[in-house]
């Protein structure tokens, strides 16, 4: 029996940099009443105020919910209000050393993006994001520019070699997220069980970029069983099955 359902944001609860729609806001919350949830992605605190707990009901048990932003190198949880548990920063050479890198790999790719929307590169503290059109680009256009992950391939191979001491991942529609060694969403995973004592195989992991070289793809090491989606509206089916499981096994007990 699952005690613990995690999600991945963009993608799997919500179209990219979008907020989830009212369907999505209801199942989660009527997901909380059998379960604990939380969310990992690569988006920062403030992603995850605008695209999800601004639209979930006033009655929803916020006290089940977990917040990982920036892949799980930081650690929300909700109190009387929401309180950050941990946060794991990069040192300023490790920062100076991973910009460095990531400009030279986007110049060698000449990847020739005709226009962008807001920054390419946001430094989010404990992660380092590039984004292929901008932060702000509209979906219409990221999703069409590398859906077989081909143009941020020609950034990250190189990256393997001269980062190889972070952990590199391609996420959303245009993103490539770098974090500390070793820090990644099996990382949030892992803090999840140390903090909430649930076991990994009571857990499930729910993403849309589970496969090797997506920003899920960790998950899969850690042991906890998990769910590739194709994308929200497919979440959503996932979410009713398992409430309608869970409230099943409860009417048991």
């Amino acid at each position: 029996m699952k005690r613990l359902i995690i999600f991945d944001l963009d993608g799997t609860l919500a179209k990219s940099k979008s907020a989830i729609d009212r369907e999505m806001a209801e199942l989660l919350n009527n997901l909380l009443e059998v379960a604990q949830v939380a969310i990992i992605s690569g988006g920062d605190w403030p992603q995850f105020e605008t695209q999800v707990l601004q639209y979930l009901p006033k009655k929803a048990m916020l006290k089940k919910l977990m917040i990982l932003p920036t892949c799980g190198t930081k650690f929300y949880q909700y109190r009387k209000d929401w309180e950050e548990l941990y946060e794991e920063n990069f040192t300023a050479e490790e920062r100076e050393k991973i910009l460095n890198n990531l400009h030279t790999a986007i110049e060698a790719a000449r990847l020739d993006i005709k226009k962008t929307w807001g920054e390419q590169i946001e430094d989010r503290g404990s992660q380092i994001t590039f984004s292929g059109l901008g932060q702000q680009a509209p979906l219409d256009q990221k999703k069409v520019w590398d859906p077989d992950f081909e143009k941020r391939k020609k950034i990250v191979e190189p990256l393997k070699e001269t980062l190889s001491e972070f952990s590199i991942g391609m996420g959303g529609t245009t993103s490539i997220d770098i974090v500390k060694p070793g820090i990644d969403k099996a990382y949030g995973i892992r803090k999840l069980n140390e903090i909430l004592e649930i076991k990994i195989p009571e857990m499930l992991f729910i993403g849309d970029a589970l496969f090797e070289g997506g920003n899920d793809y960790p998950a899969r090491n850690t042991g906890a069983d998990c769910i590739q989606v194709r994308d929200p509206e497919e979440t959503k089916r996932i979410i009713e099955t398992i409430i309608a499981c869970l409230t099943s096994k409860n009417k048991k007990q």
